[in-house]
């Protein structure tokens, strides 16, 4: 063959992906000159496709395929003009056959791993996905180390990559992988400091930015994540991960509207992709369009049958019952699901069954999901235990006192604490309805200052939180100040008051009244056998582990109760005290006595809460809009022949809930 020819193909390959008009210009007299050239053809073919004429391309490219099966690049070729035809389900299997040809086809990889995700095929497009993540790394000392990474063997990854940044201490691509190994043994805090090396040194480093916003976001920091991602968004606005977590930092900072934008927009892109719908259906119910939702969901379920979480959905919903052929469909799903996929169906259908008064069945299956979960995320009861028992002997009444009066002297923040499912979204949606007051919602504020001290304390050798004994009363103003700004990255009006409603909080009522000695804080309290059994039968993710346990359960109500009777006593009148049951059956009085002790003047919008349009992300988001009804008081006593391990566990809590 001439060499002239081949240096033409030449020149038209390295043109290709830079300017593929040049690379056709280029190629054009090679492909006259030899027409049945396979490569001058692929060249000719993938010029077009870069150009925006597949169909062009895909009338070369499928008997090119047909004639060189086991040629990677024309496979690749070929499935990514048909995947820029929109038919994916084809591209899949060329994409695939490249890959299996030429495991280090990096952009093969890539292409099948968006084909199959628009397909909805999301475990083999994480694995194609990781695969091209393991395929940018060149350099040959990284690449068995990205191997060893891949296949999950973090020990032996830190142990090289390790010994090889004492050679290469700036090596970006290093770092961002023993991020990747400290991040995945859980150590967040080494993982962020070692990310932000990588980037001090290559600011253009997607991936480690990727990850870096991922780990704020994991850390319930969505505003730092959120800036991480928008500069993401800067170089490639169109990427749908960049998007995704885009959308779940505004939604934990409450911007609504541009949330249900982003997940329209993905969904309008992806439209067989039911994760996108299911998204959908979340910005409409948290916005309180229930009609709007439920269809999201069902379109979800249009196009994934077993999709756990779509079905939980719309059991959370509660617009109407399940109907008969909606649980033999979940039943049916039971057998072939992964186990997040039964997990969510079994709550589902214990709900259905509920639903049915069928409490037998209704209980199995709520049984069934909390299986599965404490088989991947174990709850330890001692450890609470003993974390409140350190709470009672540190915080006593001497302590309190002889640091009144430091900390943060704002008034701002009301604190709503208590178990889930308690009422405490009820009494926010109530103190919201204020003119003086914003809801905001469950804010990770508190419990971020918390890791940032007792690991300040574990370098420091000191146990928590004894650590705070040695904090002046500037270091407790400073924290304070710190809640403040953080907690104002989520407020979106001028209102001088607002609320954080983590429930959680009650672990840190000590450490609140140190640093914010004028904030309010609101105590929600539920009949322990109601509440207990309300957390069991609800799927919270990503917390409330204790509730998957009925021993667990009452083992944390137990030590909440008796944490929160321990500041009664050490700081008499610090906790306003609200009753769900009397709240129910005497709103107004309740809400008045509320009210007063929050310094606040009645407002009979209060008591029209149900009214109030503001958005509400909790579970406990449909209740809300609604009037207050007795319906769920007694509920539980249709499950006590199964609730026994929960009463024995409360032991005399039972008799004195109310505290």
């Amino acid at each position: 063959m001439p060499t002239n020819l081949n240096e033409a193909i030449q020149r038209a390959a390295d043109s290709l992906a830079a300017d593929p008009a040049a690379a056709e210009r280029l190629i054009r007299p090679a492909l006259a000159q030899a027409p049945a050239d396979p490569r001058a053809r692929l060249i000719f073919a993938s010029s077009c496709r870069r150009q925006g004429r597949a169909a062009e391309a895909l009338a070369i490219l499928q008997p090119l395929a047909a004639a060189w099966p086991k040629a990677a690049n024309t496979q690749f070729e070929l499935g990514t003009t048909l995947a820029a035809l929109g038919r994916d389900s084809e591209a899949v299997e060329p994409l695939s056959r490249a890959v299996s040809l030429n495991r280090d086809l990096s952009l093969a990889w890539k292409a099948l791993g968006e084909a199959l995700f628009r397909l909805g095929e999301d475990q083999d497009a994480e694995r194609a996905f990781a695969e091209y993540a393991r395929t940018q790394l060149t350099d040959p000392v990284l690449k068995p180390i990205a191997e060893a990474l891949f296949a999950r063997r973090y020990d032996e990854a830190e142990a090289r990559l390790r010994s090889l940044l004492v050679q290469r201490p700036n090596d970006p691509d290093a770092l961002r992988l023993l991020a990747q190994a400290l991040i995945a043994t859980s150590r967040p805090d080494e993982g962020e400091k070692t990310l932000h090396r990588c980037l001090a040194l290559a600011p253009d480093d997607h991936a480690a930015r990727f990850m870096l916003a991922n780990l704020y976001f994991l850390r319930q920091i969505p505003a730092a994540a959120l800036a991480q991602v928008r500069l993401l968004l800067r170089a490639d606005p169109q990427e749908i991960a960049y998007l995704s977590l885009e959308a779940g930092c505004l939604a934990r900072l409450g911007e609504t509207d541009r949330v249900t934008e982003i997940n329209e927009g993905l969904a309008a892109r992806f439209p067989a992709q039911p994760k996108m719908w299911l998204n959908v259906g979340h910005s409409h119910r948290t916005a309180g369009d229930r009609i709007r939702a439920r269809a999201a969901y069902e379109r979800a379920l249009a196009l994934a049958p077993g999709f756990g979480e779509a079905w939980w959905a719309l059991a959370n919903l509660k617009v109407e019952p399940f109907s008969d052929a909606d649980v033999g469909a979940m039943t049916e799903q039971l057998a072939g699901a992964s186990d997040r996929d039964r997990l969510h169906l079994h709550f589902a259908l214990g709900k259905a069954h509920e639903d049915r008064k069928a409490f037998a069945a209704a209980f199995d299956h709520y049984a069934a999901g909390s299986k599965l979960h404490l088989a991947t995320a174990p709850h330890d009861a001692s450890a609470v235990t003993a974390r409140i028992d350190r709470a009672i002997g540190f915080y006593t009444r001497e302590l309190i006192e002889a640091r009144a009066g430091q900390g943060d002297p704002s008034d701002a923040p009301i604190f709503v604490v208590g178990l889930p499912r308690s009422g405490s979204t009820l009494v926010e949606q109530i103190l919201a309805s204020h003119s003086a007051v914003e809801g905001t919602m469950e804010l990770p504020e508190i419990a971020n200052l918390v890791m940032e001290l007792e690991a300040s304390a574990r370098r420091h050798g000191a146990s928590w939180p004894e650590a705070l004994a040695n904090l002046s009363s500037l270091d407790l103003a400073r924290l304070g100040a710190a809640y403040l700004e953080g907690a104002a990255a989520y407020r979106r009006t001028e209102r001088p008051r607002f609320i954080d409603k983590m429930p959680t909080n009650f672990l840190q009522v000590g450490l609140i009244t140190l640093i914010l000695p004028n904030a309010k804080i609101v105590d929600v309290r539920r009949h322990p056998m109601a509440v207990g059994f309300s957390c069991f039968k609800q799927h919270f993710e990503g917390g409330a582990s204790f509730s998957y346990g009925l021993t667990d359960i009452g083992r944390w109500y137990a030590d909440y109760a008796r944490l929160m009777d321990h500041f009664d006593e050490a700081a008499p009148g610090r906790v306003h005290r609200v009753i769900y049951e009397d709240l129910v059956e005497d709103t107004e009085g309740e809400v008045r006595r509320l009210l007063a002790a929050l310094d606040l003047p009645f407002e009979t919008a209060c008591l029209a809460f149900h009214e109030n349009r503001r958005a509400v992300r909790t579970i406990s988001s449909e209740q809300v809009r609604r009037p207050i009804f007795r319906d769920g008081l007694d509920q539980w006593r249709n499950f006590e022949p199964w609730l026994g391990p929960l009463a024995v566990a409360l032991g005399g809590r039972l008799a004195s809930w109310r505290g």
